[in-house]
């Protein structure tokens, strides 16, 4: 081959290679265009997922702050505040285009549910300049396991509206724990009214100090015999929850006297019902040894039907005064580990549990419309200086005044407190309508296990949303979906 035809050749395979890497380009630049795509999705995709799993929480945070509130009707706006505050827009560049608050009609399910735009940063190459991501909560409300004494005021100052609103309000409680069920597993609800004594049960005579006046001469009482309150017991066992081995009961008698306005019996009426006319027009002027006398506690039971009955049964009690803190240590007694298979019934033999059993808890609501007081119905003119109580009157405390009668009830109530507390007790005070004092009010705020758990409901709507909201602190809250 001469020079020129090497020449030619040489000249022909440059050109081929120069032609060659063109394609070359061409092929690299095809090719990037999925590859910076695929890497813009993949960049835009995982702050998709972290704007996704941001409003995530966000629905999480607010549905379980709702379930706490879903019976109350600020529930949704509840809710709203709690994701807003979680989902806080500080960048300014993410838009919230949807938020829906749904609850059931058995206010058992909270449903929540958002929507969010943000703009991408990669994938706008291909005309996709924003990305919508959504997300939904549902939360169920259930009971948490626990044992629970209401105790409730029943004294004469609850007659009319007051009483009609605790009454409705515990039933509104009742309707909030149980839902549409009849008994729910591991909920067990005890009912304890008190007035100047508590009603243990006229059948609990086992109970009662040998030679009791209620076993020995029960027709002392009236033809009906002895209703079923009983005495304070000394040495300090009114503000505990010793055992009847421990201490025996004596039954309360509100014995004759010779003054109208204190407790002249007429001739011993025949029915019991006589002699606590709470119902009736008579209030103070009814007579008789079970005076004072307000329906028996309801021990511990998983029957709603039972609970039910108990709070039908209950009315205003008039005559005695009001000793909450004897309402509180009996609230304590039914849940007491010491009182295990006393009370018999319908409370199971293995009940109360533990202290620390797992998954359950104690916890009393106790509510008053007043103040821990003796009451004089004679307006203090001459002597005895109070009505009959579980306590005796007020001299038998060693004191002169309504005034240090209550600072004694109040200390014991204190004590009784402190001491349910220790034990892992949840506290729930609430103290109703506007006659209760700052001192009344201090000593229930004490009580309360928390500061949130103590109620001031002066009137009959914020008395409702007080249950409501126990109710709702009562419930376990779980997120299943």
């Amino acid at each position: 081959m001469n020079s020129g035809s090497d020449r030619a050749a040489v000249g022909f395979l440059q050109r081929l290679w120069r032609d060659r890497k063109g394609a070359a380009a061409v092929f690299i630049a095809v090719g990037l265009i999925p590859l910076v795509g695929a890497i813009g999705l993949a960049v835009d995709s995982s702050l998709g997922y972290l704007l996704k799993s941001r409003l995530s929480k966000s629905l999480d945070t607010a549905g379980l702050a709702a379930g706490r509130v879903a019976l109350q009707d600020n529930a949704a706006d509840i809710a709203r505040q709690y994701f807003d505050a979680n989902f806080a827009n500080t960048s300014g560049s993410i838009t919230l285009t949807d938020f829906q608050f749904e609850l059931d009609d058995t206010r058992q399910f909270v449903t929540i549910s958002a929507q969010a735009s943000a703009p991408t940063f990669f994938m706008r190459i291909f005309g996709q300049d924003v990305m919508t991501v959504a997300s939904r909560a549902r939360i169920e409300r259930q009971t948490t396991g626990m044992e629970l004494a209401l105790v409730l005021d029943n004294t004469g100052s609850m007659w009319g509206g007051n009483y009609s609103a605790m009454l409705a309000a515990a039933y509104d409680l009742i309707d909030i724990i149980y839902g549409d069920e009849t008994t729910v597993e591991n909920l067990w609800v005890s009912l304890v009214p008190y007035t100047a004594s508590v009603n243990i049960g006229p059948t609990r005579t086992a109970w009662l100090a040998s030679g009791d006046r209620a076993v020995s001469s029960p027709g002392d009482f009236s033809t009906d015999g002895w209703k079923g309150c009983v005495m304070a017991r000394s040495g300090g066992r009114d503000q505990d929850d010793s055992t009847p081995s421990e201490g025996a009961f004596q039954s309360f008698f509100y014995a004759p006297t010779t003054r109208t306005q204190d407790n002249n019996w007429p001739v011993i009426k025949t029915s019991i019902a006589d002699q606590n006319l709470g119902s009736s027009s008579d209030r103070n002027n009814a007579r008789g040894p079970n005076l004072g006398c307000a329906s028996p506690i309801t021990p511990l039971t998983d029957s709603r039907v039972t609970i039910e009955a108990g709070l039908a049964a209950m009315g205003p009690v008039h005559r005695g005064g009001t000793t909450g803190n004897l309402g509180l240590s009996w609230g304590w007694r039914v849940l007491s580990l010491s009182w295990r298979g006393l009370w018999g019934g319908a409370t199971p033999p293995e009940l109360p549990l533990d202290y620390d059993t797992p998954l359950m808890e104690k916890v009393v609501v106790i509510l008053t419309d007043g103040t821990n007081q003796f009451y004089d119905h004679d307006g203090g003119s001459g002597t005895p200086k109070s009505d009959y109580t579980a306590y005796g009157r007020l001299d038998d405390m060693g004191v002169s005044t309504l005034g240090e009668g209550r600072a004694i009830l109040d200390s014991r109530m204190a004590a009784t407190c402190t001491a349910m507390k220790a034990e892992g007790i949840r506290m729930y005070t609430i103290i109703f309508g506007s006659s209760p004092d700052g001192t009344a009010q201090d000593l229930f705020r004490a009580c309360a296990t928390s500061a949130s758990m103590y109620f001031y409901a002066p009137t009959s709507t914020a008395l409702a949303q007080a249950f409501k909201a126990i109710g709702g602190e009562l419930a376990n809250l779980r997120i299943v979906e």
